[in-house]
């Protein structure tokens, strides 16, 4: 399998701010903006990987660094900047534009890794991403203490599962409630 270069994942896609994408300060809903990363990282995925389909296994960490205003556009810019041997970690920017003044600024950044399946939907082995320019050079020197860190998570996850509940709220009131009863009668 031929390694690849992070510019042949590269997906740009540039948006205007709609008037009901925007919260009650004016600015960029948080999830609005997340939807468009997860759409531009998945194009990235498959677009690296070459498969019909990618899945999102996490969204690693999303930093909001400054608000998006109506009067901004939005484009993010993803491509893969790290392998393991059957995921993808995408890196997203995302750069907000002052359609009047012209002012670029970098409004947030963001990890999400994938999956790639095969036609039966199991994970398959994905390319190796071989960096070229500076940012290329630092995100994938980053990406492995970034892969270790995601184990840990998953790992801290798994056990939490074990331990959470998955029964209805109002099914653990009725529980209690049996329980108080019993313990007056």
């Amino acid at each position: 399998m031929k390694a690849k270069s992070p510019k042949d994942s590269l997906v740009i896609n540039t948006d205007q701010v709609m008037i009901n994408d925007l919260n009650n300060y004016n600015t960029l809903f948080g999830g609005v903006l997340m939807k468009k990363l997860d759409n531009n990282a998945t194009l990235s995925a498959r677009r690296h990987a070459r498969v019909k389909e990618c899945v999102t296994a996490s969204t690693d960490s999303i930093d909001f660094l400054h608000p998006i205003h109506q009067t901004d556009s939005v484009c993010v810019e993803s491509f893969v900047s790290y392998t393991g041997k059957k995921s993808m970690e995408i890196f997203c920017k995302v750069i907000a534009e002052d359609m009047i003044t012209g002012e670029r600024r970098m409004a947030a950044t963001a990890f999400l890794t994938f999956v790639a399946l095969d036609e039966n939907k199991k994970p398959i082995q994905v390319p190796d991403v071989v960096p070229e320019t500076e940012e290329e050079k630092f995100l994938y020197q980053s990406g492995e203490e970034r892969a270790k860190t995601r184990h840990i998570r998953r790992e801290h996850s798994r056990e939490l599962t074990k331990i959470i509940g998955l029964e209805k709220p109002w099914e653990k009131e009725e529980d209690n409630y049996v329980e108080n009863i019993s313990q007056l009668g």
